[in-house]
């Protein structure tokens, strides 16, 4: 699955894969198979960008429009 959220998510900041791949402890290469779909992104790198950006988990698999976590 490719996941075009991730990488509008990571533009909208500003920031490259390298700064993003970082911020998870993996490399570039990793972090841009997951933008491309190449690998899939495990639980915890999800969890760990949905904090990053304020986003729900599901709003980047693209299973709901609504960037606004329900708390």
């Amino acid at each position: 699955m490719y996941f075009q959220r991730l990488r509008d998510l990571r533009e909208d900041m500003d920031m490259n894969q390298t700064q993003i791949a970082e911020i998870l402890f993996t490399s570039q290469t990793v972090y841009s198979r997951y933008e491309r779909g190449a690998r899939t992104i495990p639980v915890e790198h999800l969890l760990i960008l949905a904090d990053f950006y304020g986003v729900s988990t599901d709003y980047i698999l693209g299973r709901t429009n609504n960037k606004k976590l329900n708390k």
